[in-house]
């Protein structure tokens, strides 16, 4: 397993186009300070052009405080993706938010809305739209989709969700005490969904067939409340793929479904 994360770390996602590496890129620009000094920081991979539409990559956790956290967007992971998203002629928003715990999520969303507002404010510079805007998921960071749901903002125009946790009862009763009900909640987005007439932004999930059990659980049942709410939704499956199969699964379904998202972004940016 140590291996495997080395990977996320280090290697890049297996999909690319051409102009990856000739991309723009502003890096280490603070976009918000905590209570307590800390700066969080974020790379902005800029493409040529005006009014780019922009696509924000929420990372996971928890990362505990002693560890690195402050160079998750330094990832091969998330540098591939920027630049990938540049290339293809969007803006790649990459950025550390401190979630050190589970108790924290609030914390942790109170940074991300700031990463957004940063962004949006300077959008000019960044040869950005500010009101076509994705919010791109990734596992741990999933449960920050539930606030975007609910909240509605028109300048989000789509969500992606890759392995991500989409329901957080299923970890809750791994814990000893359980999480509290409202951050259970708040921040599981298939509580976010209403019953029916769903009226938000279009949905992509890409699920990996050999995730995590609890994972799989709270995305399979995200799924099935969508449906029956009657949302615009996309689900790419990797039958064979891991946590992380992006990154890890060097194979035409896991490029596929990089390439079938990116042209969900498009399609709706």
């Amino acid at each position: 397993m140590a291996n495997e994360a080395n990977k996320m770390f280090t290697n890049p996602v297996v999909y690319a186009v051409p102009g990856m590496e000739a991309v723009e890129v502003r890096r280490n620009l603070v976009y918000h300070t905590l209570d307590d000094g800390t700066e969080l920081t974020m790379d902005v991979y800029v493409p040529p052009g005006e009014a780019r539409p922009g696509v924000f990559f929420i990372h996971g956790g928890p990362i505990p405080p002693d560890k690195p956290w402050r160079l998750v967007k330094d990832w091969g992971l998330f540098t591939s993706y920027g630049r990938l998203m540049a290339a293809c002629g969007m803006v790649g928003v990459t950025f550390n938010h401190r979630f050190p715990g589970f108790d924290r999520f609030e914390e942790s969303a109170a940074s991300i809305a700031a990463a957004f507002a940063f962004v949006r404010g300077q959008a000019a510079s960044f040869h950005l739209d500010p009101d076509r805007l994705a919010g791109w998921a990734l596992s741990g960071g999933g449960p920050f989709l539930g606030p975007l749901l609910t909240e509605k903002a028109p300048w989000i125009r789509c969500l992606v969700s890759y392995y991500a946790v989409l329901d957080l009862r299923p970890l809750s009763e791994q814990i000893p005490g359980g999480l509290p009900g409202e951050i259970v909640e708040r921040f599981s987005p298939v509580s976010c969904l209403p019953l029916e007439g769903y009226d938000g932004p279009p949905i992509l999930i890409a699920r990996a067939g050999l995730d995590w059990p609890w994972i799989n659980t709270g995305t399979d049942g995200f799924i099935t409340r969508a449906l029956a709410a009657n949302a615009a939704l996309d689900v790419l499956n990797h039958p064979r793929g891991q946590h992380g199969f992006d990154v890890l699964d060097d194979d035409a379904r896991s490029r596929e479904i990089i390439a079938r998202t990116v042209d969900f972004l498009k399609g709706h940016l």
